[in-house]
């Protein structure tokens, strides 16, 4: 199940464990990729507190937790090479993986057809 929110972060769930990272859209404003800085493992996070940094040549951006719950892992190619963030973010690009408090909460986020209609 792929769901998104309005910051631009996407969610991917696969059996209880979220896979988040930011869409392409997100990629495209920000430009190239200098900087990540991500959550750490057993981190717990609250929806809509910043969970992680990307930062650009044009700006930083904080990236913030879609729902609550744990970090079960990170993404340490995207600190080791953040512009592949950039080039493949909604794949090789993740950032962290997490355990949702409710998965059932993914439900309340935007499917492909509702983010692609967002006046972004």
């Amino acid at each position: 199940m792929l769901r998104f929110t309005e910051d631009h972060e996407w969610l991917r769930l696969e059996d209880g464990i979220a896979t988040v990272g930011i869409t392409a859209h997100a990629a495209e404003q920000l430009g190239d990729l200098v900087f990540v800085e991500l959550p750490k493992v057993g981190a717990r996070l609250t929806k809509g507190e910043p969970a992680a940094v990307v930062e650009s040549v044009k700006a930083a951006s904080d990236v913030y937790a879609p729902l609550d719950g744990e970090v079960t892992e990170v993404n340490g190619a995207a600190v080791d090479d953040p512009a592949g963030v950039g080039a493949d973010p909604q794949g090789a690009g993740w950032l962290y993986r997490m355990r949702l408090s409710d998965p059932g909460a993914m439900d309340a986020l935007m499917d492909a057809a509702a983010y692609d209609a967002l006046d972004k």
